[in-house]
């Protein structure tokens, strides 16, 4: 598959997913099992935010950041779930949701390089509060195995958007364009932290 082909996906995908934005916690839906997880994250602008910009940072970053930051976010995440569903005590859960957005974000945004352990931990705390909030919705779903799997699948096409995305940064103008992702990633999670969205 061509750098041209997975940027044409890339940008198929985002656009589709982007088009009827909801906030992701208002608990319509849940109860549908793996439809409801599969559209639950796609429609909440934080989490396609935080989502595509781990996807993002980890392409910008290369290899292995690429696949690990995508893969340690569904991971942790589901870590995070299975303690919101034991009813685990979390504080601040929408803060760090909306706190993984404007973090990622200005780290996109400054082409920040830290170690691939730093970036990965960096991803797994915020991946703690997005499988948490949905953790704690897990148990009123009607089948929350495929609410979940459901949810797991949508959180790597998001990842997977962000990565076609992120290798616009072989060009000049592409890094500039990833520069400019970064800062609307951030100004929306920003807008969820102070109410405005």
């Amino acid at each position: 598959m061509s750098l041209r082909h997975i940027v044409a996906f890339g940008t198929f995908i985002l656009f589709t997913t982007l088009a009827g934005p909801a906030f992701a916690h208002t608990g319509q839906g849940v109860a549908g099992g793996f439809l409801s997880g599969f559209t639950h994250p796609i429609l909440g602008w934080d989490h396609v935010v935080a989502m595509v910009a781990v996807g993002l940072w980890g392409a910008f970053l290369g290899a292995p950041a690429i696949w690990v930051l995508p893969v340690t976010f569904p991971v942790v995440m589901a870590f995070g779930g299975a303690l919101g569903v034991m009813g685990v005590p979390f504080p601040a859960v929408e803060t760090g949701i909306a706190l993984s957005a404007i973090v990622l974000g200005l780290l996109i945004v400054f082409m920040s390089r830290p170690p691939l352990w730093l970036a990965g931990l960096i991803v797994a705390v915020f991946a703690m509060f997005h499988g948490y909030a949905h953790g704690a919705e897990l148990p009123t779903a009607a089948n929350p195995f495929a609410y979940a799997i459901g949810f797991v699948i949508a959180t790597g096409m998001l990842h997977l958007c962000g990565i076609a995305l992120g290798l616009l940064a072989r060009w000049p103008l592409g890094k500039i364009a990833i520069r400019a992702g970064g800062g609307v990633i951030t100004a929306v999670g920003a807008a969820f932290l102070f109410g405005i969205a």
